[in-house]
């Protein structure tokens, strides 16, 4: 069963509030809290934080956690 946008965005903040300001999270961490099989749960993950207040980022640059290819990270928006 899929955990809906509620619980996904409930664990994407306590990972982001744990970790605290300056500091990011990987999202593979968020879908593997909600899913053994967590992978199928990314664009999920990633499109959720898209309507957070997190700031994906790649490299260091900013972007959206959508639309971004390859590995990205969260973190609180400043």
């Amino acid at each position: 069963m899929t955990p809906d946008d509620t619980r996904i965005a409930e664990v994407l903040m306590d990972l982001a509030h744990r970790r605290g300001l300056g500091r990011t999270f990987c999202p593979s961490e968020a879908a593997r809290a909600l899913a053994e099989d967590w992978r199928p749960l990314m664009p999920e993950v990633r499109r959720v934080a898209a309507g957070l207040p997190l700031c994906a980022t790649q490299k260091g640059i900013a972007v959206d956690p959508v639309t971004a290819r390859g590995p990205i990270r969260l973190g609180l928006s400043p």
